[in-house]
């Protein structure tokens, strides 16, 4: 994996008030410029699938927040609720009518019932109900971003893909990217359409995909890690809290920054429902990592 030192973003970025534009910015899709740190939705309903809720006016609160620092790429999906609290409700009602730079991301192709429960990879059709189902929810005319995400289950997705880049053609969507896919699903959607984005899982201690990183990176297409703390909490280990100690951050605010460092077209999207750790995870734009600090978290993996 090619890692270099996170130079690129001009120091007085963060200046201002806008401390999320401090990493820099990323062209995606080669027309829409969105800041690399960004902010993750899944977490403003509930802090799981099984609960317990958030409370949706501090999720407004968050969403408003996070817009004030600067940030201008929000990750979502519909399929993001907890009982009758949805991402996309909320984002609605925090931002609507939204600003032209706002770049907001969903992706397709999981579903949930009313009970939460799931259901199988939504088929074409499906796909296409989808994204209409988005555009109600967000209140928009068209989808910034939108993501094929696929399940474990799933095997080749080309019929898929192509609906949605059917829907792009349409003026529905604008770009389309691919999420927790191989990089034979990632190989068969570039075939059919271009592929603007990558949403896979990756962190310290999770690099099953750093070969796509690499690739995309190469080919100007931003990688969104999910999960960049493992799904849990930046992860315990004696490395990240050395580096963390010696710059006065915390273990979290170093995995962020290890991520932005790792390529120009990283974006980061950490979610939370918290005012404080917000504008902690968006501090870590500013945060310079020296090849020290990066050999040091690189042999972690």
């Amino acid at each position: 994996m090619t890692t270099s030192e996170n130079t690129s973003a001009d120091p007085q970025a963060g200046a201002g008030g806008f401390p999320a534009a401090a990493a820099g910015s990323h062209l995606l899709g080669g027309d829409r410029p969105v800041h690399r740190m960004g902010f993750g939705a899944m977490r403003l309903p509930s802090a799981g699938w099984d609960g317990p809720a958030h409370d949706p006016d501090r999720g407004i609160a968050v969403l408003r927040r996070a817009v004030e620092l600067g940030v201008n790429h929000i990750d979502t999906a519909a399929f993001y609720f907890y009982g009758d609290i949805a991402a996309n409700d909320l984002i609605r009602k925090a931002l609507h009518p939204y600003s032209d730079d706002l770049v907001i991301a969903t992706k397709v192709g999981p579903g949930r019932l009313p009970d939460g429960s799931w259901m199988d990879p939504a088929d074409p059709a499906e796909l296409r109900a989808a994204v209409h189902r988005n555009l109600r929810e967000l209140g928009r005319d068209h989808l910034d971003l939108v993501y094929l995400r696929f399940l474990r289950t799933d095997g080749p997705g080309g019929d898929r893909f192509a609906t949605l880049a059917a829907l792009r053609d349409e003026g529905l969507i604008r770009h389309l990217g691919v999420s927790n896919a191989t990089p034979g699903q990632f190989a068969e959607a570039s075939a059919i359409a271009t592929v603007a984005a990558v949403q896979n899982r990756f962190s310290p201690l999770a690099r099953d995909h750093a070969e796509l990183v690499d690739l995309c990176a190469a080919r100007n297409i931003a990688y969104v890690p999910y999960f960049p703390f493992g799904g849990a909490g930046a992860p315990d280990l004696s490395a990240l809290r050395r580096v963390a100690d010696r710059h006065d951050a915390t273990p979290a605010q170093v995995t962020l920054a290890w991520l932005l460092a790792l390529s120009p077209s990283m974006l980061a999207i950490p979610g939370t429902s918290s005012p404080e750790h917000l504008a902690e995870n968006v501090a870590a734009a500013a945060l310079r990592l020296d090849a020290d600090d990066l050999a040091e978290l690189d042999a972690l993996g």
